[in-house]
């Protein structure tokens, strides 16, 4: 059996709240301000992203790279070039040398005694040679004789040709013993050179960094430098130029070098000598992870003015930029 709706009362519908309608524009209206509204966006929009006309400030720098101070050649690493004991030490660290000043000194008994040999070796094949020179002018001498016997019939033939020969060997023998001669005078020649090496002199001026040599200490060439020196040269500046700044700067450059670490407090002009060919790793870099990962280029620097600055000192160098070339106005 069907059941019938349930009729409401009239006074329960009437006290239902009533549901507002929005109200809507028509579509065409609504799409008439809105085209407007999307227009001046759009315009705000292109004008916000406009670049300004005012241009970034330029870097006072072409490039920046760090550097240490040193010389042309570095420090001079001096060993002795004889095995031997040393009886002299006549520099010290802090010293002052002249080229050609003495150094250090070995015990040269055993080269005087080899030169005494060498020298005795050679006096011996001199005297060699004098006296087979004596012998061959008298078989000479001889020879002419017999040849001239034997064509007055004096005398034989063979007798004559013996005494040819026989000045002919004495001539052999004598210029053998002249070869004997020359190689002791090599021999000679040598054992005062290793007589020579007992000292060892200063190759420049220079100062005297470091000595680790003590007298009676047993030394060869293999122990190891006794004497490191600092020549007396203009300071250089060796600079580890990153790959990305190689083709910005180039021989004649100007720069700026200053300590590192001091500001602006202790900085001098230079200019680029050289830009190298040769890709390495930094190692003036600071940063681990940098240095390890960073390509650099030497880059050698000359100070306009010479300076008194320690070798391996850590600089800062900044390379002015280059001037544009001037524009040349075009032909009337």
């Amino acid at each position: 059996m069907k059941r019938s709706p349930t009729k409401r009362p009239a006074e329960t519908r009437h006290n239902m709240p009533r549901v507002r309608r929005r109200w809507q524009l028509p579509t065409s209206v609504r799409w008439g301000c809105l085209l407007p509204m999307s227009v001046a966006l759009v315009a705000c929009s292109g004008a916000a992203d406009t670049p300004a006309t005012s241009s970034a400030p330029t870097s006072a720098y072409a490039a920046v790279a760090r550097g240490r101070i040193d010389i042309e050649g570095g420090l001079l690493n001096l060993s002795m070039a004889q095995e031997g004991t040393l009886v002299t030490v006549a520099a010290h660290e802090g010293d002052h040398v002249r080229r050609g000043q003495l150094l250090a000194e070995l015990d040269d008994a055993p080269a005087t005694l080899a030169v005494d040999a060498a020298m005795t070796g050679q006096q011996q094949a001199q005297a060699q040679v004098t006296l087979l020179g004596i012998k061959q002018a008298a078989a000479k001498q001889r020879a002419q004789r017999l040849v001239a016997a034997a064509a007055a019939g004096a005398g034989d033939g063979q007798s004559a040709d013996d005494a040819r020969e026989a000045a002919a060997q004495m001539d052999a023998e004598r210029q053998a013993a002249q070869a004997a001669v020359a190689m002791a005078e090599q021999k000679l020649a040598a054992a005062r050179y290793v007589l020579k090496q007992q000292k060892l002199l200063a190759p420049v001026d220079a100062d005297v960094v470091s000595v680790s040599a003590q007298v009676g200490a047993h030394v060869s060439p293999s122990s190891g430098a006794l004497f490191t020196l600092l020549p007396q040269k203009p300071r250089i500046v060796r600079a580890e130029l990153n790959e990305s700044f190689v083709g910005v700067v180039h021989p004649g450059m100007r720069a700026d070098v200053a300590i590192s670490g001091e500001g602006d407090h202790a900085h001098w002009s230079a200019q680029v000598l050289r830009v190298g060919e040769v890709y390495d790793q930094a190692t003036l870099e600071t940063d681990p992870q940098v240095r390890a990962n960073a390509r650099t280029v030497e880059c050698v620097l000359t100070l306009d003015q010479p300076q008194n600055l320690r070798i391996g000192q850590r600089v800062i160098v900044r390379f002015a930029p280059t001037s544009p070339a001037p524009a040349v106005a075009p032909k009337g």
